[in-house]
């Protein structure tokens, strides 16, 4: 007889996104018609800027000539965009190797993927609010689970507890939901208690690209002893549009081992063994992000979205409402004003103002009582969302 994996029975179901989608529904059901300005949802709203195209374009024509068509890529990744992620790297200071680099298909594959390398028997800590995701992943594969609290106190940036023991650590920065960004005193004390309890920091990066404030690490690997404790998950998702394109990349130090058991050699026998890598033509158009105009182009569409915050956190400083994110990272967390809970908060700016953002319950205990705001959305679309909020929260 079968035996399922029985982990799958211990998930909750998909409450938040389900209950927005519930009530986002039945309030057009009601009034068809109506425009709804959409700040929730994390995805993009910007075209893939021009270096990228072309490059794809380029690189479907290379599938059409004999002389440069591509099959299987290698499981890896190939050298030239490694090489890219590479010099992207070393521009900051940041010295990798070719082979520490491997090609992804997004972050959200591979921060569930990356389990593959831990057994079951290991406690994962997970601070919170945080993407569910974490959470889910963690369950499936079996492991138990630690919740570690955070709040506006820290900035919604804990740091390490000595008394709280845990092999596996993920750290977002910036952060989702919370737009909070760790700084390297903070990232390394996580550093040293990764090392001194023989942990391993999964490091969320997707969001780096947002950083604009000088001296917040963009890297864990900007911290001294990293390298011995620490994978780097990133996307071009959000950095460049990527959402419907998928490309990314996972670093494993060659440094990084446990019991004898080198982590990067492992994930190069679970690449080479689980996937046959990512396309020609994706990986072409990731490469052309990190060159010159590349990177000039994706922080043009980076600074539309950076107004968008903008004109929100201007909304909230009015108002007078507690917030962290934002200027380094693309999401705003705002309290909830007059002891709200973030489901009320989410009915009132539905119904009264026609705004659709995430209520912070949704990404865990912590986040009751808070609420998400997205810079993605269209810019019209954000400065009549903020003059809306600005006249319903007054009253």
């Amino acid at each position: 007889m079968i035996k399922p994996n029985r982990h799958y029975s211990e998930l909750k179901s998909s409450y938040l996104f389900y209950n927005i989608a519930q009530k986002t529904k039945a309030y057009t059901d009601s009034n068809p018609g109506t425009h709804l300005l959409r700040l929730g949802i994390g995805d993009v709203t910007l075209p893939l800027c021009n270096e990228v195209i072309t490059a794809l374009h380029k690189a479907v024509d290379d599938q059409a000539d004999k002389s440069t068509f591509h099959g299987y890529m290698p499981e890896c990744g190939a050298d030239f965009y490694k090489d890219a992620v590479q010099n992207y790297y070393k521009s900051r200071g940041i010295d990798l190797e070719n082979d520490e680099v491997f090609v992804s298909s997004g972050a959200s594959d591979e921060l569930g993927d990356i389990l593959d390398l831990f057994d079951s028997d290991n406690t994962t800590l997970i601070m919170e609010p945080a993407y569910p995701a974490y959470v889910d992943a963690n369950i499936i594969a079996g492991h138990k689970i630690i919740h570690f609290p955070s709040d506006a106190s820290v900035g919604f940036a804990p740091v390490p507890d000595k008394d709280v023991k845990a092999d596996l650590i993920y750290i977002c920065s910036p952060n989702t939901p919370t737009g909070a960004v760790f700084t390297k005193e903070k990232l390394k004390l996580w550093v040293d208690y990764a090392n001194e309890n023989g942990s391993i920091i999964i490091f969320d990066a997707a969001y780096e690209a947002f950083i604009e404030e000088e001296g917040l690490p963009h890297s864990i690997y900007e911290i001294e002893g990293s390298r011995t404790c620490a994978i780097e998950i990133s996307s071009l998702s959000k950095t460049a549009g990527f959402t419907g394109t998928r490309c990314g990349y996972t670093v494993i130090p060659k440094t990084l081992e446990r019991e004898g058991m080198n982590f990067n050699a492992m994930w190069v026998r679970n690449r080479t063994t689980k996937t046959n890598g990512v396309s020609y033509i994706l990986q072409r158009g990731g490469a052309s992000v990190f060159t010159e105009n590349g990177l000039k182009e994706i922080h043009e569409n980076i600074a539309v979205y950076k107004r968008n915050a903008k004109v929100l956190m201007d909304a909230l400083d009015e108002l007078g409402i507690w917030y962290c994110g934002g200027k380094n990272a693309p999401y705003i967390w705002f309290r909830c004003p007059d002891g709200m809970s973030s489901w009320e908060m989410f009915d009132l700016l539905l119904n009264k103002a026609q705004i659709v953002g995430t209520p912070g319950e949704g990404f865990g205990k912590c986040g009751e009582g808070y609420f998400r705001l997205s810079m993605f959305g269209d810019p019209d679309d954000t400065k009549e969302a903020a003059k809306r909020m600005k006249e319903l929260l007054k009253k």
